[in-house]
């Protein structure tokens, strides 16, 4: 009898572990920080993929999002901040938040996303095996810049000096520079590049824009809002240049000419994947960092008949989008 009631109860035991383990699960509430590019916006495609692999926010997982209040140099005040609210995975966007993020922790889980060259910047050891806390998507490949701007010449073939506003506070921005610069001479294009790390650079910039007599401008992601990037459509639309905006959509939409870069949708819904596998047990030191394999080129040909340009036909037939 004592054998017959130790099998029933070791059986009752193995079948009721699986329940449990459901339950435990069921009652898990996983923290989400996210460290914006600027300011505290989460991408609704991030929260899409969360959701479609079974995360309800309010019910078993919160996305705690924190802004650096002023330049880059704030983000670490904001990763910090977020490393005190005892978040499960740090979700940050673009190099600077990346680099800020690896700072305030040696041991949370890091999930990169648009971040450029995550090697030559530090932040993983080497994109199959990143060998620490920290892994996710990959951007701004030198790649897709040098594209961009034989895009901006073959729209603007008359150009031959381009200024390129980017802010050299963000490590992203200075890749390559020897190499854009030979591929930008092979096609008969010189590039001035302008630094910009808060939007009260802009009157500088502009000021400078016209004494070097630029032809055309290259725009790198800056940490400005939608207000100063209107003053920039504005200033361009006024001098009649032709302008190329990289990652962020708000130059296009704005009325920029070009916009080229990584797709943002898929980044983000990668991201979430990476995400659900840590939360899940991986090793981001063990999960490899993930290439863009989406990139979009929208043409803004409003803006293109008011500068006076005809796209090639060559052109617009690998657009992934045309504003008429």
């Amino acid at each position: 009898m004592d054998r017959r009631r130790f099998l029933l109860t070791s059986l009752a035991g193995a079948l009721a572990a699986p329940c449990f383990a459901t339950a435990q699960q069921v009652g898990v509430m996983y923290r989400i920080g996210f460290l914006p590019f600027s300011s505290c916006s989460v991408p609704e495609s991030f929260r899409s993929a969360l959701n479609s692999l079974g995360y309800v926010e309010g019910r078993n997982v919160v996305i705690e999002c924190r802004a650096a209040a002023g330049p880059n140099e704030g983000l670490s005040d904001a990763a910090i901040e977020l490393m005190r609210l005892k978040i499960d995975v740090l979700v940050a966007q673009g190099t600077p938040a990346a680099r800020a993020a690896q700072r305030a922790t040696a041991t949370t889980p890091v999930v990169f996303v648009t971040a450029g060259d995550p090697v030559g910047n530090g932040l993983v050891t080497s994109l199959a095996r990143p060998g620490k806390n920290v892994t996710g998507m990959a951007a701004m490949d030198p790649i897709q810049i040098m594209k961009g701007v034989e895009f901006l010449k073959q729209s603007a073939p008359r150009t031959t000096l381009v200024a390129v506003l980017l802010d050299l506070s963000n490590p992203n921005h200075g890749l390559q520079m020897n190499e854009q610069d030979a591929a930008a001479r092979a096609i008969g294009l010189e590039l001035r590049r302008i630094d910009i790390r808060r939007p009260s650079d802009l009157d500088a910039a502009f000021t400078a824009i016209v004494r070097e007599r630029a032809q055309a401008v290259f725009l790198f992601p800056l940490r400005i809002g939608p207000s100063d990037t209107d003053r920039i459509v504005e200033f361009t639309a006024k001098n009649r240049l032709p302008t190329l905006g990289l990652v962020d959509q708000l130059y296009i939409a704005a009325g920029l000419l070009l916009y080229y870069t990584f797709n943002r949708v898929e980044q983000f819904e990668r991201a979430a994947n990476l995400v659900d596998r840590i939360l899940k047990g991986a090793n981001p030191a063990e999960l490899p960092v993930e290439q863009p394999t989406k990139f979009d080129l929208v043409i803004n040909l409003k803006t293109a008949k008011a500068l006076g340009l005809t796209i090639p036909p060559s052109l617009l037939a690998r657009a992934d989008q045309v504003i008429e």
